[in-house]
């Protein structure tokens, strides 16, 4: 097989890329990622900015967008977050509408950020499940 051939073998969608990651985990719903909060997980929201003006911020989600992610939350990195203490942190991920966020969770799990997931439906989600959202 010609090196041409094997790059068209392994040529995948973004929806069988997304199938593929999300399989390697469990995502939760906005009930459980505010109860993971709760009990002390660090929800980090890595929507842009316009869009956290427009629709608002999850009262303690740190802010940290997608461009930026990995350095922050890497335990191990000198740009890391103060939050960024460990490879067992709980972390949920959370984009505006839970498909970013997964991508982002792979990446961190390459990092050794084990106990890393993302929010079914983002933030929009959270917001049409009722939970508390500062303008």
């Amino acid at each position: 097989m010609s090196s041409t051939q094997e790059q068209r073998a392994e040529r995948v969608g973004i929806d069988e890329l997304l199938d593929r990651v999300r399989a390697g985990y469990e995502r939760i719903g906005p009930e459980e990622a505010a109860a993971a909060a709760a009990d002390g997980a660090l929800l980090v929201d890595i929507r842009y900015a316009a869009l956290r003006e427009a629709d608002g911020l999850i009262p303690g989600a740190l802010v940290v967008e997608r461009n930026e992610l990995e350095w922050r939350l890497d335990p191990q990195g000198s740009h890391r977050a103060p939050e960024a203490v460990s490879h067992d942190l709980q972390v949920v991920v959370i984009c505006n509408e839970g498909y970013a966020s997964s991508l982002a969770v792979d990446s961190l799990r390459q990092l050794g950020l084990h106990r890393v997931t993302d929010l079914v439906g983002g933030f929009q989600a959270w917001r049409s499940a009722g939970l508390p959202v500062a303008l």
